[in-house]
């Protein structure tokens, strides 16, 4: 039994897949809320299931990139569960997962781009080919130094439609894909750290200056 989660986008997403296929997924009604709503979605996806944690095999996270904020909840609560069940932790990457899905549901036929809201009016970006395999980034840039007229999956092309202005669905990363995207070994595999392509927003202070 796999427990995968997501927490790169400003919803929350939970599934669990029973090696099978997904058998439950949930995904949060409130944005930018990753703290207060990934513990109990993971509990209400149990519950759903009829399982509790010790009946887990594997824990999957989505690794970004995304927000320094979101990306931090999901995957130390990735780790610590790990840890505390003695369960292996599986980390890919959120822009695969939607490449995986829209291949997956042939949303695209040749190949495409994935832009996801990457704030401070940027996105990040990657290339992939018709099977959803990554040939280039993921980067983060400006949409207009990144545009593109064929077709891109995610939210960059709702948020910048001069840009990408051949948009497809999915938008957000989906966690029932996140975990087929590991039991399937869809995408790479990557150890839960996060991917992050710029420095966070809040740093420690710099140490004062020795006064000579």
């Amino acid at each position: 039994m796999l427990l995968a989660f997501d927490t790169s986008s400003p919803t929350v997403a939970v599934a669990v897949h029973d090696g099978t296929d997904v058998v439950t997924e949930h995904t949060s009604e409130r944005q930018m809320k990753h703290g207060e709503q990934l513990a109990p979605l993971i509990e209400t996806a149990l519950a759903s299931a009829g399982l509790v944690r010790q009946d887990l095999t594997a824990i999957g996270v989505g690794v970004g990139p995304g927000p320094f904020t979101g990306l931090r909840v999901g995957l130390v609560t990735a780790r610590t569960l790990g840890h505390v069940l003695e369960l292996p932790v599986y980390g890919v990457c959120s822009l695969d997962v939607l490449a995986v899905e829209a291949a997956a549901l042939r949303a695209v036929d040749g190949e495409f781009a994935v832009a996801s809201d990457a704030r401070r009016k940027e996105v990040y970006f990657a290339t992939y080919d018709v099977q959803g395999r990554r040939l280039t980034g993921p980067i983060v840039g400006k949409p207009a130094a990144l545009a593109s007229d064929g077709v891109v999956v995610g939210e960059g092309p709702s948020l910048y439609p001069d840009a990408f202005v051949h948009g497809v669905r999915p938008h957000r990363p989906s966690a029932g894909w996140l975990a087929r995207t590991i039991a399937e070994e869809l995408a790479e595999l990557r150890d839960p750290e996060p991917l992050y392509l710029r420095r966070p927003d809040a740093e420690a202070a710099h140490p004062p200056k020795r006064v000579s």
